[in-house]
């Protein structure tokens, strides 16, 4: 429920799919296929910018994996996934996670629609790798909700941005019934050097092909957003698994030195929107 890119909001809303089952408050506990293995397998469409900081609009498939295997969590990121090593047990107040988190960033490598920044060239694709950890604290209102703070930190390993990466997240979760709950979030992602310099600078040369101004990106907090994700089990029960329909919504906002970049200012705009709508299939 991050910006994230668009790409992640899509991934986020697929990953809502697979939370702890919505029932609710008054409702007595129960056997719910969430609580041994299982698997959630999701796909849908999305509707955002172009590329992070871009104020054209394009629609893009997704798709994501999640759930839990021997123990193991399994949790979608954009085009990618974490794990999650802790096998907490069933009923604790305080979970813990740890684990390696993998994803794949396609920003400004296709459908880039603005000629000027079609001039700067495509960027390569980033497979950013690395690890995840965090904790949740569960049955805050009511038996199922659960308040998750959890950061990632990724280095990318394909040569493309080369840059280091950390995102923080804070998450919450309730049912609204049996068969839906909603799931809001706030994220942040703060970016290296090269990072910023690979997405957000402008060469003298990229000036003279694109007409846009020369720029040097920092090091800093790139964006900020909030998201909000609701999900509605088909047969009207979460906990039996089967198919479910999620929407969602994600507002993020470019910051600082980002947010002056010619990419943004004088292309794009800070003020990034996007909307996802899917389904997925618990088992």
């Amino acid at each position: 429920m991050t910006k994230r890119t668009p790409r992640a909001l899509a991934a986020i809303a697929l990953l809502a799919l697979s939370s702890a089952p919505a029932l609710a408050q008054d409702t007595p506990p129960q056997t719910s296929i969430f609580d041994g293995d299982y698997l959630t397998i999701g796909a849908g469409g999305a509707f955002g910018p172009s590329y992070e900081g871009s104020d054209d609009y394009v629609a893009f498939p997704a798709a994501a994996v999640m759930g839990r295997v021997a123990g193991v969590g399994i949790a979608a990121r954009p085009a990618g996934l974490a794990l999650d090593f802790i096998n907490d047990p069933k009923d604790a107040k305080l979970s813990l996670q740890f684990g390696p988190v993998v994803r794949t960033r396609f920003d400004r490598n296709r459908q880039i629609k603005d000629p000027a920044v079609f001039a700067l060239g495509k960027k390569d694709v980033a497979v950013e790798v690395g690890g995840n950890v965090g904790f949740s604290i569960n049955r805050i209102t009511n038996p199922y909700d659960s308040l998750t703070f959890s950061v990632d930190v990724r280095g990318d390993v394909a040569g493309a941005h080369e840059g280091f990466v950390i995102a923080p997240t804070a998450t919450f979760q309730t049912p609204l019934s049996q068969g839906s709950f909603v799931a809001l979030s706030i994220s942040a992602e703060h970016v290296d050097d090269k990072y910023a310099r690979y997405y957000y600078s402008v060469t003298p040369a990229g000036s003279q092909a694109s007409g846009l101004r020369p720029y040097q990106a920092r090091a800093g907090f790139k964006n900020v957003g909030a998201g909000l994700i609701g999900a509605y089990d088909l047969d009207g029960d979460l906990t039996n698994g089967g198919f479910a329909i999620f929407a969602g919504v994600n507002y993020s906002r470019m910051l600082g030195n980002f947010e002056r970049s010619p990419v943004v200012a004088d292309r794009g705009s800070p003020d990034q929107f996007t909307g996802a709508i899917g389904l997925g299939f618990t088992f």
